[in-house]
């Protein structure tokens, strides 16, 4: 895994306050995401994480504060991050190669050579072979994969992860994380991840912010300095259980 030492600053969120029709959601939210590193946003369902992303993807502005991107204030500008969802939204009528070559298409690429350079990639998101099929020929992971590689081929600088395994099965779920965390080796990225998964986050992340209910406040930052490898067994080692109580305990 990544860590945020000696590395470039890829996001900082700087004191984002939010309200919505006179409600506060967000208050005093200050993060930070370093180069390939992979970051967790945990915390109680409706305590405001999908508005704070939101606001990063320039999709919805704060009362007040701001954040940065590579340096660069960045608040209400579209198209700097990538974000998906827990839903694929994959277009039903087009294939999986028509897919994943949208974004590129939208950013002017043509269609023959956004194909083209989608299908480098099908290898390492695990669909080869599958390019030419439609998003109701594959399995729930399969499809969250390929929203993942749309996702990364709109833009590959950060990556915005909204509870993308939410709706998937346990046992597809724990087959994705194994995927997940070897592909992320290989990719050129900085992820921030929602979650309302405590092992889940733990097992993926470099660190994690802990946020409180509702108006959303920092509570806890957490290195997750885990030896050895990050697979299925880790969740039963000490280790992983004292960061776990220590998330249970903030929330």
């Amino acid at each position: 895994m990544s860590t945020s030492l000696n590395s470039t600053c890829k996001l900082r969120t700087e004191k984002i306050f939010k309200n919505y029709e006179g409600m506060p959601i967000l208050d005093n939210i200050s993060i930070e995401l370093y180069e390939n590193e992979f970051v967790s946003i945990l915390g109680p369902s409706g305590c405001g994480k999908s508005t704070l992303f939101n606001i990063i993807a320039g999709l919805d502005t704060p009362e007040s504060g701001t954040y940065y991107i590579d340096g660069e204030e960045s608040s209400g500008k579209l198209g700097k991050v990538s974000y998906m969802h827990q839903k694929d939204l994959l277009l039903p009528w087009k294939k999986i190669i028509d897919n994943l070559a949208m974004p590129l298409v939208i950013k002017g690429m043509k269609k023959k050579e956004a194909r083209e350079e989608a299908a480098k990639y099908l290898e390492t998101f695990g669909l080869e072979g599958f390019g030419n099929k439609y998003p109701r020929q594959l399995s729930g992971g399969m499809r969250q994969r390929a929203a993942l590689l749309r996702a990364y081929l709109f833009s590959r600088n950060i990556m915005l992860l909204d509870e993308p395994f939410g709706a998937l099965d346990a046992i597809t779920r724990s087959r994705i994380h194994c995927w997940l965390l070897n592909v992320v080796k290989k990719l050129n990225t900085s992820i921030l991840f929602i979650t309302h998964d405590i092992e889940e986050a733990i097992l993926l992340s470099d660190r994690i912010y802990v946020l409180s209910e509702r108006p959303a406040r920092v509570k806890d930052e957490i290195v997750v300095d885990l030896k050895g490898e990050r697979d299925k067994a880790i969740v039963t080692t000490a280790e992983f259980n004292a960061i776990k109580k220590r998330i249970m305990d903030n929330l």
